[in-house]
């Protein structure tokens, strides 16, 4: 169904030109990690790939989500710092991240650039 929403609409709701991205993480940790790692993992990531970037980060010590910490979306630069940064940390065995996706309709395709 097609449907003719105004401007302030679309921009309300995240939709079309205004549409939001984000991308999935999924962390799985080496043997044998103890609780406290973890933790100081997690406020590393934080702190040194996260928050630095304009973006934060949304989940558990497992999996999560991350979007931009103000209105818009994730560039692909973004996404790459973050896989960057955890290629380097010790105390994964492996992690996964999403490509991008619609951070409010994750059903929903990802619009290409206007331009």
């Amino acid at each position: 169904m097609v449907t003719n929403r105004s401007r302030r609409l679309r921009k309300k709701l995240c939709v079309d030109e205004f549409q939001e991205l984000g991308f999935e993480l999924s962390f799985q940790y080496k043997d044998g990690q103890p609780p406290e790692a973890i933790d100081a993992f997690m406020q590393r990531f934080a702190a040194d790939a996260v928050e630095p970037n304009d973006m934060v980060y949304g989940g558990c010590d497992e999996y999560g989500f991350i979007c931009l910490a103000h209105r818009g979306s994730v560039s692909e630069e973004q996404r790459a710092i973050v896989e960057a940064w955890l290629r380097q940390q010790p105390e994964l065995a492996s992690f996964t991240v999403g490509q991008l996706m619609d951070a409010w309709y994750p059903d929903q395709p990802v619009n290409a650039p206007a331009g």
